[in-house]
């Protein structure tokens, strides 16, 4: 026994340090955002205020952060590689270890103590009897509908996941809308033991709609009433979230809560921590009927099977009728008669502690639920000011949240060590791909980039769209569309032609659109603006002979030259960016010469036109300045693809290596 538990300990600390040396990376990057001890605004008002300063002072720190982050990107290829060796010699996992379990402390507050248990409880016969099994099955609902909450929900997804240890199943009830964006995101994300089901919002209008409600969620507000007849009658438990939730732990502690219920408790909630319900807020202030302060159901743990044998159905809906009577609307939503019932059967709820739903609307007593970083669990942005509510430590919430909102999702596709997940197609081809690459390869990660399917979030913003008869619809940046100028004129539908739209760009942070061709020319004259690049890479934009569409008023056509990048408009069924060339270098440039190899011709619009606005360095583009091998396998990938070329297109393809060599 004792051998066994040390062994486990060493396949433990290996497991750790995979887990932990991307944490702490993390970490390093984003105190970055940081200067003396206070947060750095990225804005770009205070970026230029700054420049003069940054230009001074920190040449050296430059130079510490690209071999600091050199020294990263070592650290993580030795680990991928020793990751690999420990998996091909560690033995097969027996069944029984698939039962391993944690059990979680809750409400202490005590992070050591918290750290403590989740290292005792992995390691089963060493460990405390557990709470909640390792591989066990987290269920969550979570009701999303439209633009707008479906950019929540994936904030919210990617919190639960940064700190998951635990297989999830998320039960989305979404719209049309949301299902469309949502289910586009989930299947180009290939998150590992994360399963998906979606419910049909729509036709569970039916079963709220008699309720007149005030809340801004509208009737969506209404339907976590519906839930124990909305989810698979076979599930049991379910934690019930709301959108603009961010998490800050392991969802699995707040699942183990479900243990602790007792008798009749059937609904896990937190007190709300406004003085909503006490009636005092202002002159003839009149809420629904709540036990003392109420509870806020922005995060419920609900027992589904109990609820079921309760008859919830028709429990809340007579309480709902009987309220309403009096009361004509519920003014927060769903919540008022979660709490209406409670007031009759308080036997119903589990109080959970504070810190699972530390609510950030204005007047709450959310401050008395945390007296360190480390207590808060659950953060919860019940106002509809969102961002904007007043709270003491408001900029530390929101730094967390907007962390999150911006953390790459595509680092959270790790494996649950111990806990096989469903089989997916899509997710074995791609490991397929990725195991026949040679990981000592110097250009290993320039090659993998070729096979990642990156997460794709379809309209991003509120968007509303009817094809146009004639199919001569642009599209530009995927999410603004432009008028048609030329496109009938120079039937971009039956010939090929690539659209040229000369870039400008300036150097200032605020800046006055113009709005006439006219108006650009006379900023071009004051120095306001510059052709794109022209301080640094002439050659990418040079073609298309600025000189000439100063005077130009009809489209007129140029030759491909080589380092040729501008952004143009064709059609849709154009050849597609060569996926080897990600980061910074070659991307636009290959494309383009693909355009050219198939006798695209190339026609500068005489009167559109794009402006480049400052911002900072990408971290590519950082790697490519610093990184001597970054550009070694840059030329390789260019070289590559010019063989590629000579072989799809023959004699033709020369002049590609030549102009190159001439370059």
């Amino acid at each position: 026994m004792l051998g066994i538990c040390r062994g486990r300990r060493k396949f433990l600390a290996a497991s750790l340090t995979l887990l932990f040396v991307p944490a702490f990376t993390w970490i390093y990057l984003f105190s970055g955002s940081f200067e003396d001890g206070k947060a750095v605004s990225l804005s770009p008002i205070e970026s230029q205020a700054h420049s003069s300063h940054y230009t001074a002072s920190n040449q050296r720190e430059r130079e510490s952060l690209e071999i600091r982050m050199r020294e990263v990107e070592e650290e993580n290829r030795v680990l991928r590689k020793q990751l690999s060796l420990a998996q091909s010699r560690s033995p097969t996992h027996r069944r029984g270890n698939h039962s391993k379990t944690y059990s979680m402390e809750e409400g202490t507050g005590d992070s050591e103590s918290l750290r403590a248990g989740i290292v005792a409880g992995n390691s089963s016969e060493c460990g405390q009897q557990p709470a909640v099994e390792k591989c066990e099955t987290i269920h969550v609902a979570i009701v999303c509908a439209g633009y707008n909450a479906s950019r929540d929900v994936v904030t919210l997804v990617k919190s639960v996941l940064f700190h998951r240890r635990n297989p999830l199943h998320f039960h989305l009830i979404a719209d049309a809308i949301a299902k469309q964006i949502l289910a586009t995101l989930f299947q180009t994300w290939m998150v590992p033991a994360v399963r998906i089901d979606f419910y049909d919002a729509d036709e569970l209008k039916s079963e709220v709609s008699w309720i007149p409600n005030k809340h801004y969620s509208g009737i969506y507000g209404l339907m976590k009433l519906v839930l124990t007849k909305t989810l698979p009658s076979n599930l049991e438990r379910v934690i019930v979230l709301d959108t603009d939730i961010t998490f800050a732990t392991d969802i699995a502690e707040l699942w183990a809560v479900f243990h602790k219920f007792k008798g009749q408790q059937v609904l896990g909630l937190v007190e709300n921590q406004s003085d909503w319900y006490l009636g005092n807020l202002w002159k003839n202030h009149r809420p629904w009927p709540a036990l003392g302060r109420g509870y806020n159901t922005g995060v419920i743990l609900l027992l589904l099977d109990k609820l079921r044998k309760m008859k919830w159905e028709q429990m809340w809906r007579l309480t709902a009728e009987r309220e309403l009577m009096s009361m004509l609307s519920t003014s927060l939503a769903d919540q008022d008669i979660f709490n209406a019932v409670i007031k009759q059967n308080p036997f119903l709820v589990y109080q959970l502690p504070c810190f699972w739903n530390v609510q950030l609307s204005d007047h709450t007593r959310s401050e008395q639920c945390y007296r360190d970083v480390s207590d808060l669990k659950v953060i919860h942005w019940n106002s509809p000011k969102k961002l904007r509510v007043k709270n003491k430590h408001v900029e530390f919430f929101r730094n967390l949240y907007l962390t999150f909102l911006e953390y790459d999702g595509n680092l959270l596709r790790r494996e649950l060590f111990g806990c096989p997940s469903e089989a997916d197609v899509n997710s074995e081809n791609l490991q397929k791909q990725l195991s026949e690459l040679d990981e000592d390869d110097l250009c290993y990660e320039f090659r993998r980039e070729r096979f990642t399917v990156h997460r794709t979030h379809l309209y991003f913003l509120h968007y509303e769209y009817e094809p146009a008869s004639d199919n001569t619809d642009v599209t530009l940046v995927a999410q603004l569309s432009m008028d048609r100028k030329s496109v009938m004129q120079l039937d971009l539908d039956h010939t090929k032609k690539a659209l040229i739209v000369p870039a400008f760009e300036t150097l200032r942070y605020r800046l006055s659109f113009p709005k006439s061709k006219a108006e650009l020319l006379s900023m071009l004259d004051m120095g306001t603006l510059f052709t794109f690049r022209y301080h640094v890479w002439t050659k990418g934009h040079a073609p298309t002979n600025f000189a000439k569409w100063r005077t130009a008023t009809t489209p007129y056509q140029v030759e491909w030259e080589a380092d040729f990048e501008p952004y143009v408009v064709v059609r849709r069924d154009c050849p597609e960016y060569d996926r080897r060339f990600v980061g910074f270098g070659w991307n636009k440039v290959a494309h383009i010469m693909e355009l050219d190899a198939q006798e695209y011709e190339f026609i500068v619009l005489p009167n559109a036109y794009m402006i480049h606005m400052p911002h900072a360095p990408s971290f590519d583009i950082t790697k490519f300045r610093s990184n001597k091998q970054y550009r070694i396998c840059l030329k390789t990938l260019k070289e590559e693809f010019q063989q590629d070329m000579s072989r799809r297109y023959g004699f033709a393809a020369l002049k590609y290596l030549t102009a190159e060599n001439n370059s």
